[in-house]
């Protein structure tokens, strides 16, 4: 019953038997026999039926909206049960660069979800050398990461995006008045980093060595406390992108080096020999999103 419950409330939402077919991988006319068979079980048309379009009855809104519901306690019934029996299911750790900026990642995980509802994703926010390692060690099986060194055979190196640094800093700065700057400008500038105090020195050479910055360092470990320092005019913090949600509080500025943008990659990594089920999905869900 859950099955068909699933098959017409894709029916509604995407609003086509075909489109929601593809959905969950059966033919238009078996999606439409089960339907009309769910619907002489219940004894009540849900759907009135054109050549090439439907809508719903009373009864197939009522349904609707109660369904939702429905299939919104069993699907937490079924976790619940799990949890109970100590069983974890199937499990898929991932770690995510700190202070990555992008919606991306969030976006991939809600469609993964709905294709593998049984998959538990755990993810792990940290530093470059950080997700390296645990990586390397086998503790998580993907890693959405920036890269800074050459790709290696012993790994899957998916090259997702590649951005240009911005400079976020407070709108109450006169810098914020200008389009772009070049770091050189900015040697007077606190640059604001996320860093756990055992990976700031890896951090530091980064930024200093490999791209150049000349900047007092602030490391904070906390993205809102990120924020509050450069809202209060104490530094600039360099992204990707910009953040809507303080868009009145800081101004976003490109970044230059010697009259350049500054670039960094974004890739998806995972070891060669993964043995974990639905690795391979959840990399090509992300690649979608980019």
């Amino acid at each position: 019953m859950f099955k068909q419950i699933r098959y017409f409330q894709s029916v509604v939402q995407l609003g086509s038997f075909t489109a929601a077919a593809e959905k969950h991988y059966i033919s238009q006319s078996a999606i439409s026999q089960q339907i009309k068979a769910f619907e002489d079980e219940l004894g009540v048309p849900l759907l009135n039926r054109r050549k090439r379009s439907f809508t719903l009855t009373e009864a197939g809104e009522y349904f609707y909206k109660k369904s939702l519901v429905l299939v919104s306690d069993y699907d937490f019934i079924c976790r619940e049960l799990q949890r109970i029996s100590g069983q974890k299911g199937e499990q898929l750790h991932i770690g995510v660069l700190k202070g990555y900026c992008g919606a991306e990642f969030q976006n991939a995980v809600s469609e993964f979800t709905a294709q593998f509802p049984d998959v538990t994703i755990d993810v792990m926010y940290d530093n470059h050398d950080a997700l390296y390692e645990l990586l390397r060690n086998g503790e998580l099986d993907i890693v959405l990461n920036d890269q800074r060194r050459a790709f290696s055979d012993e790994y899957v190196n998916i090259v997702l995006d590649i951005r240009e640094y911005c400079a976020e800093i407070s709108a109450n700065s006169p810098i914020s008045q200008l389009d772009e700057v070049d770091i050189a400008d900015l040697k007077n500038t606190p640059i604001i980093l996320l860093s756990s105090p055992e990976q700031q020195e890896t951090e530091r050479r980064f930024y200093c060595q490999d791209l150049g910055f000349k900047s007092e360092i602030c490391f904070t470990e906390n993205m809102d406390d990120a924020h509050i320092l450069v809202i209060q005019g104490k530094g600039f913090m360099p992204i990707e992108g910009s953040c809507d949600s303080l868009q009145k509080a800081v101004k976003t500025v490109k970044l230059l080096r010697n009259g350049q943008p500054i670039i960094r990659r974004y890739c998806a990594f995972m070891r060669t020999d993964n043995p974990t089920k639905h690795t391979q999905e959840f990399i090509e869900v992300l690649k979608k999103q980019f």
